[in-house]
């Protein structure tokens, strides 16, 4: 008598929202992260349009994909540029992730696994987001932390921390589930941010801002990608002003 193997696995992709403005260190760190604890098949990297609750982006659409394709080369698996969002932007609209989300949804079908990735400082924010309780019927969440934000649900909006309470999931759990689960990994210690990055490539003489942004960047961490991405910058005189 034949016997079935183990059921087959769902498709897993991993998603990394962003204004990327510019990318940097912190937003390959996550996505490694995640690659590492989800194993997925597959990396959606997606640069906002316009996103709402951000002033408007000093880099022009090509050059943060050109950035995005530089810094994610070397990233397994393979990372996909999605510009979806920037697409759809072109009507002057602002882009939301829960329509990204839904369009991803339709995409794949409803038994992949979607894991919308983000740090621990956009968790915080959630409950202010477009439809944020619709999130969970459309993927899972994959969070980390990042220094200066905490994950405890006391650091949380009420809100947030009661619909995460009941949804806490191993990675296996959520790499085997459509939506609905969260992953929260306390592993990710990179503290980079786009704002830091803009202001040191204001100040200072070009060698002071130099060195700043490569500080900044994380090009000195070891991180390759990062020094083309500082390279990408400095040969198209990006963030001067």
């Amino acid at each position: 008598m034949a016997t079935s193997g183990p059921p087959e696995r769902p498709t897993c992709v991993a998603v990394l929202g962003g204004s990327f403005d510019p990318v940097h260190h912190g937003h390959v760190a996550l996505a490694r992260l995640f690659a590492q604890l989800l194993q997925p098949d597959a990396l959606r990297i997606l640069p906002a349009g316009r996103p709402w609750q951000k002033r408007s982006l000093q880099a022009g659409d090509d050059d943060r994909v050109a950035m995005l394709e530089l810094a994610f080369a070397e990233v397994t698996p393979k990372a996909t540029i999605d510009r979806q969002e920037i697409v759809r932007s072109q009507n002057g609209a602002p882009t939301y992730s829960v329509d990204t989300l839904r369009s991803l949804r339709a995409e794949l079908g409803d038994k992949a696994s979607i894991v919308f990735l983000m740090g621990a400082d956009q968790l915080q924010r959630l409950d202010t987001w477009r439809d944020w309780r619709e999130l969970f019927g459309l993927a899972n969440l994959g969070v980390a932390t990042r220094p200066g934000y905490d994950l405890a649900q006391e650091a949380l909006p009420p809100q947030v921390a009661q619909e995460l309470s009941a949804r806490l999931a191993t990675p296996d759990a959520v790499r085997a589930s459509a939506h609905g689960k969260v992953c929260l990994a306390q592993t990710l210690a990179v503290d980079v941010s786009a704002t830091r990055i803009r202001a040191a490539l204001q100040a200072g003489t070009d060698a002071t801002r130099d060195a700043n942004l490569r500080t900044a960047l994380g090009a000195d961490m070891n991180a390759p990608a990062m020094a083309q991405v500082l390279d990408y910058i400095q040969q198209h005189n990006l963030y001067k002003n």
